[in-house]
């Protein structure tokens, strides 16, 4: 694994950075598959914001400097899923999308208050025990069917419910 210990920035670098430049971002969707590929179900994150509010969520985080893709999916993974949780990264670091957030609403769907950011999306399926760390107080396991839900998406700022619903569409979980 890459040492990215050297690409971390201070709180007051990174609010300067976010103020001058996108920063770029890695989103995952994590997902349990059947012996067929077929996605079973969906995990998401259950959060509280620094506002106190309870949202869902996708595994999202920072792409540090000299630090590949594949590693920073890996190490955000771990990082929201536990060391044990088994992501089984794509072959090829190609995104399912990509996914523009920009400080004011409505030029996409994507929004975040804080930055414009660019994120790589990727579909990841889990095969072992995820215990949600960091900021995340639990993660829930939904079928497609639930996780494309009105009320499921109500839960999801931010754009992640768009998101979420390409993820599912690309693989197929079209309800």
């Amino acid at each position: 694994m890459t040492e990215t210990t050297p690409g971390w920035l201070t709180t007051d670098d990174l609010e300067q950075a976010r103020a001058r430049m996108p920063i770029l971002y890695v989103e995952a969707v994590p997902v349990r598959v059947d012996d067929s590929g077929e996605v079973t179900s969906v995990g998401l994150l259950l959060r509280i914001g620094p506002d106190g509010t309870v949202s869902r969520t996708l595994v999202s985080g920072r792409v540090l400097h000299h630090e590949r893709v594949r590693d920073a999916l890996m190490r955000n993974l771990e990082k929201d899923l536990g060391p044990v949780a088994l992501p089984r990264i794509p072959t090829a670091p190609q995104p399912f999308t990509v996914a523009e957030y920009f400080p004011t609403q409505g030029i996409t769907p994507y929004h975040d208050p804080r930055q414009h950011a660019v994120s790589l999306a990727y579909v990841v399926p889990v095969t072992g025990d995820c215990r949600p760390r960091q900021d995340a107080l639990d993660l829930v396991w939904f079928s497609p069917r639930e996780a494309l839900s009105e009320a499921v998406q109500s839960e999801m700022p931010g754009g992640h419910g768009v998101l979420l619903k390409q993820a599912l569409a690309h693989v197929g979980c079209v309800i």
